[in-house]
């Protein structure tokens, strides 16, 4: 679950409930803090987010012992943002006050649907009611950067409860929402069910009509749409996803977690529990690299590029790219730029927003392979 990184910082630590267990996965993360902080080079972070796993399976004094791991060897900016992912139903009283002063100043709660029979499609522990209290909860804690997540396109909702969980969420004066379509995962309940036809599949058509009145409903509401799945009031745009899509460099720290230098390195720690552990005990770092090609950075730069607000930085692609990817580029984009999905404003490449639902595919038949 938690893992720290330069600019953006990005938890992922899976762990079990064990509390034995728990505490040599804690040593073994501030174990490999102190191993690798050395890897980025500017010292003062902006985020820290702890998230993955189950993170809400922190106490308060293992959130603060991992934050003074990480500060012992960088410094706080003092406005930086240090994001937790719950679930709804780990966040009470006590827990919240636990987190609050330790430090965390930004939660990221799985709320998926202010519908019961939605959650319980998707498997939830919680209720839309225990949801919509933990919010409050949390912002009665004096935690009002909260972004939540939503799920839309799910076959047995109709449009009204999808309109509903939107209107919850002003009402709930949630500043941040982060949005993704309902997909079928093998070997969940989900995928057996509309298998054996008890249910049927998400329809494209539906989750389109419901992506648009989402952005048309929060734009209203006073949310940006700045990322494809990503929406917020000004001054609550999440840093932790804002660095990772202007490529910054970050460091992930715990089973699972992946870094990146900002360059052409891009790495991954194992995800078995105790073998992170063992190896970290014996002074080694669990963890694999691969060095990412032009055509790589290439594809990378123009997905991430694309699923934003801003778009594909044109210049920065000419300085890190050869005249000649960049020539295939111009050449690729003309058909899609005749045709109205594609267009260059102020120096980048972007999508319209009518066309932002399909922006994946569009990105995709750009793709140098």
């Amino acid at each position: 679950m938690p893992f720290c990184r330069q600019k953006c910082s990005y938890c992922n630590f899976h762990f079990s409930t064990s509390l034995n267990l728990k505490e040599e996965m804690l040593r073994a993360m501030c174990k490999e803090i102190r191993l690798r902080h050395h890897e980025l080079q500017e010292r003062t972070i902006t985020s820290l987010y702890l998230g993955g796993g189950t993170p809400s399976l922190l106490s308060g004094d293992d959130v603060r012992m991992l934050m003074d791991e990480v500060g012992r060897f960088f410094d706080f900016d003092r406005n930086i943002e240090i994001t937790l992912e719950a679930n709804p139903d780990d966040l009470d009283e006590k827990f919240l006050k636990e987190i609050s002063s330790a430090g965390i100043n930004r939660l990221s709660v799985g709320v998926q649907s202010f519908s019961d029979a939605d959650l319980k499609l998707m498997n939830r522990a919680h209720t839309a009611t225990e949801a919509e209290n933990s919010v409050k909860r949390a912002q009665d804690k004096g935690i009002e950067n909260i972004s939540i997540d939503l799920i839309y396109g799910s076959p047995i909702s109709d449009f009204s409860f999808w309109k509903e969980s939107l209107q919850k969420t002003i009402e709930l004066q949630v500043p941040h929402v982060s949005s993704y379509a309902l997909t079928v995962e093998p070997k969940t309940a989900l995928e057996a069910w509309i298998r054996k036809n008890r249910i049927a599949a998400p329809q494209e058509n539906t989750q389109n009509r419901e992506f648009y009145y989402m952005s048309g409903f929060l734009k209203q509401q006073g949310f940006e749409h700045y990322e494809i799945s990503n929406f917020g009031k000004p001054g609550f745009h999440s840093r932790h996803n804002s660095a990772y899509w202007q490529y910054m460099p970050y460091l992930g720290i715990g089973p699972s977690a992946h870094s990146y230098n900002g360059s052409n390195i891009r790495s991954w720690n194992i995800a078995n529990n105790p073998k992170y552990i063992r190896s970290l005990e014996e002074d080694q770092l669990p963890s694999e690299q691969e060095f990412l090609t032009e055509k790589d950075r290439y594809n990378e730069m123009l997905m991430i590029g694309l699923r934003t607000t801003k778009g594909a930085d044109l210049e920065r692609m000419k300085q890190q790219f050869s005249a000649t990817m960049m020539e295939r580029l111009y050449h690729d984009i003309r058909h899609e730029m005749e045709q109205g999905r594609l267009v260059i404003e102020n120096g980048f490449l972007k999508i319209p927003g009518q066309h932002w639902f399909f922006a994946d595919g569009i990105a995709a038949g750009l793709f140098v392979l």
